[in-house]
């Protein structure tokens, strides 16, 4: 073989076998591509994993539960309503010329605003919130929702989630517990809800909210949770009711709607819920029992008003020291700081001083509460309230009156009209006395009561009442309670300077 003949032949050995590495090479690619397809062998082999099988009995539980979620959703939504609002306000416009206002030198321009008083620009506001239908009576419907949803609403309009609409009628309102009723007439047949017993509400139970959170894009919502606490008191407003507290989402548009337990029944009206910086749901939602409701919608729909019981004096919750100085360790009640002269209270013979443990023979817990007791308590129907008083529990029948704002803000008939604590170290010292000061502290006069009419200013330090010397909190009002009914004098230092009062003849 020459030598050309081996080079040729060698040549040709090197493109065969770099023809086979190719095929072999392809061959290989080949086989994982089909390897990698998704019906290949290996695949299914490489991926399949353990069958994982939920137990019958535990998908029965859940497939349950969602039944009942399903069934509550479909019996409730229907009596559930969007409460649309429109308030009108006008402000009269200014007429200026180079911006100097003529009607302020000259009076209105453009004519006599007797005959024209409805001039000025007219500005509209909406509002939504929701509600619930409660009773039907004579082809009228009644629906609950909150005061502040309807607050000066010129127009109320109530939807429904088939799309029907009806214009409304405020019936009535009562701002203390921040509850309303509208009415509308119809002929249609509208489921009417169920309202359930609110006192056998219980922390855990579910708890499901319905209504329109942030407007009519998301209406008819349903969101579910549970019952966080209940009792719960300091709604805003100066709201009465204790509350039901739940996490069941709840944000602006919700007020109104109800808050309903496992079986479709109201157990409360949604109101309010607590967030940072309104930053909407954190969980901390609130809503009125309903028992709170019941005789509010009764009243309103019978009188279009509502008539809270009063009682007369001014509660106040004692911090710890102050219970303590009064040898109230670990009692709970309401103090009462002040009685109105000539209030039920008054008549009953409760006296400043006395601490209220408990409304026939029910607990109270704190003074929120007992406001609250006492509102909800008929005019003209009598409670027995239990107090200490020198460390001795008594009863007292009171027959309730009606109170109104003019009566329960008449502060010239607030006794004594002041507040007083005992001087402790502590206090000696964040007030810059001497260590050996004596008296009892003022620390608030109330204007126009008889304590201010005779003279007496905060800062002041009792130390006697119409001559009976008093040196701690409990002696005070027992001194004060004893001369209930005569000339009522302190003797008092003020700055360095020993002063009696003027006298003070209830």
């Amino acid at each position: 073989m020459s030598f050309t003949q081996a080079i040729s032949s060698k040549k040709f050995f090197i493109f065969n076998l770099v023809l086979i590495g190719a095929i072999f090479g392809f061959s290989l690619a080949f086989l994982s591509f089909s390897c990698s397809t998704p019906g290949g062998k290996n695949l299914v082999q490489a991926q399949e994993s353990p069958t994982v099988v939920i137990p019958s009995d535990a998908l029965a539980v859940a497939e349950n539960l969602q039944t009942a979620f399903q069934s509550v959703s479909s019996k409730v939504l229907p009596s559930v309503v969007e409460v649309k609002t429109v308030i009108i306000q006008r402000q009269q416009q200014s007429q200026s010329f180079n911006g100097i206002p003529w009607e302020f030198f000259f009076g209105p321009q453009g004519g006599d605003n007797n005959q024209n008083p409805g001039q000025g620009q007219e500005y509209r506001s909406e509002g939504l919130g929701a509600g619930i239908v409660v009773r039907y009576t004579n082809g009228i419907y009644y629906v609950v929702t909150n005061n502040h949803v309807v607050d000066g609403a010129n127009d109320i309009t109530v939807a429904f989630m088939d799309g029907n609409e009806y214009t409304a009628t405020l019936v009535g309102t009562d701002s203390r517990r921040d509850l309303a009723v509208v009415s509308f007439k119809s002929n249609d047949s509208i489921p009417i809800a169920v309202l359930a017993d609110s006192d056998l509400v219980k922390v855990g139970d579910w708890a499901i909210a319905m209504g329109n959170p942030l407007g009519t894009q998301f209406a008819f919502s349903v969101t579910m949770g549970i019952v966080s606490a209940v009792g719960r008191q300091g709604g805003p407003g100066g709201n009465i009711n204790d509350f039901i507290q739940t996490d069941a989402s709840i944000n602006q548009g919700n007020s109104g709607g109800p808050l309903v337990n496992i079986r479709g029944e109201i157990v409360g009206i949604n109101t309010w819920i607590a967030s940072n910086n309104n930053a909407g749901s954190i969980g901390l939602g609130f809503a009125i029992p309903i028992n709170n409701a019941k005789r509010v919608i009764d009243e309103l729909i019978k009188s279009g008003s509502i008539s809270d019981g009063w009682l007369g004096v001014s509660l106040v919750d004692l911090d710890r020291d102050t219970l303590v100085a009064m040898g109230l360790d670990g009692k709970r009640g309401a103090f009462a700081s002040q009685v109105f002269i000539g209030s039920p209270a008054d008549k009953a013979g409760i006296r400043a001083g006395d601490f209220i443990t408990a409304v026939d023979g029910k607990e109270t817990r704190n003074s929120s509460y007992l406001t609250q007791t006492v509102g909800n308590i008929r005019p003209g129907d009598s409670a027995v309230f239990t107090v200490i008083r020198d460390g001795a529990s008594k009863d007292f029948n009171v027959k309730i009156e009606t109170r109104t704002d003019a009566v329960a803000a008449d502060s010239k008939n607030l006794w004594p009209g002041l507040m007083v604590v005992g001087l402790t170290d502590s206090i000696r010292t964040s007030l810059r006395l001497d260590k050996d000061a004596q008296g009892l502290y003022v620390a608030n006069v109330l204007a126009e009561t008889p304590a201010a009419i005779i003279g007496m200013q905060r800062g002041d330090r009792i130390t006697a009442i119409n001559g009976i010397a008093v040196k701690d909190v409990a002696g005070f009002y027992k001194v004060l309670r004893d001369n209930t009914g005569k000339e009522l004098w302190f003797t008092f230092i003020r700055g360095s300077t020993t002063l009696d009062s003027l006298n003070y003849k209830r």
